[in-house]
């Protein structure tokens, strides 16, 4: 095992505990918010253990997943947006919380619940189609295109399983405030896929014609 990735991972892992366990608690005012446990439950569960196998399985890829330095200008500023509509959509859900702003039924969480999974098994799925992937927009050594499974379907199914991911977490906090903080998502990835598919053309062999045979973006049959 690798020492310094494994060090640097678990590292990663408890620092995002404590951060989203921070934004949500702490304006809520209270551990008793059931529906904050359960988000961190189904979120960082899967998470350490998806983490546990690529470090037996393929560390590579690991390694690539915690690399977080953007190189284009455009994706930099998509991070930063990205960063600011976490920050509110957690932090208005535990205001929600607190003060009873806009909350959705029990049973909007659990329904939410399902779908985080079932977008989180779909992400696994994604990771294990396409080796390349990486957490910056670069065209990597030896890549090519992958066009079978969920790529042959939308050409970013990584973003297609993100969205919903992202969308079932206010479902699963209960806060309809949340929710539409989170729609924000939508304008942000789309940017991101803008900026991405102008690289992938330029330096990948064989993008271009993969444009052509797979239409959607991201979303079958609409974009």
């Amino acid at each position: 095992m690798d020492r310094s990735l494994f060090l640097k991972a678990i590292s990663r892992f408890f620092l995002g505990v404590l951060l989203l366990g921070g934004l949500l608690f702490l304006p809520a005012g209270t551990l008793g918010f059931w529906q904050a446990w359960l988000l961190m439950a189904i979120l960082f569960i899967p998470m350490f253990t998806a983490g546990l196998v690529l470090m037996k399985r393929n560390p590579e890829l690991l390694r690539k997943r915690l690399s977080a330095k953007e190189n284009e200008k455009e994706q930099k500023t998509v991070i930063a947006l990205s960063g600011l509509m976490f920050l509110c959509a957690f932090i208005m859900a535990g205001l929600s919380r607190r003060f009873g702003w806009m909350l959705l039924p029990t049973w909007v969480s659990w329904v939410g619940a399902g779908l985080f999974l079932l977008s989180y098994a779909l992400y696994a799925e994604v990771l294990r189609e396409n080796t390349f992937l990486s957490r910056t927009i670069e065209v990597q050594e030896n890549q090519k295109v992958i066009d079978t499974g969920l790529y042959g379907i939308v050409r970013h199914p990584m973003y297609m399983v993100t969205l919903v991911l992202f969308l079932s977490m206010p479902l699963v906090l209960g806060s309809l405030i949340s929710l539409l903080v989170m729609f924000l998502y939508i304008p942000i990835i789309a940017a991101r896929i803008k900026n991405e598919e102008k690289v992938l053309e330029e330096g990948l062999e064989g993008y271009s014609h993969y444009k052509k045979k797979v239409k959607f973006r991201l979303i079958p049959f609409i974009w």
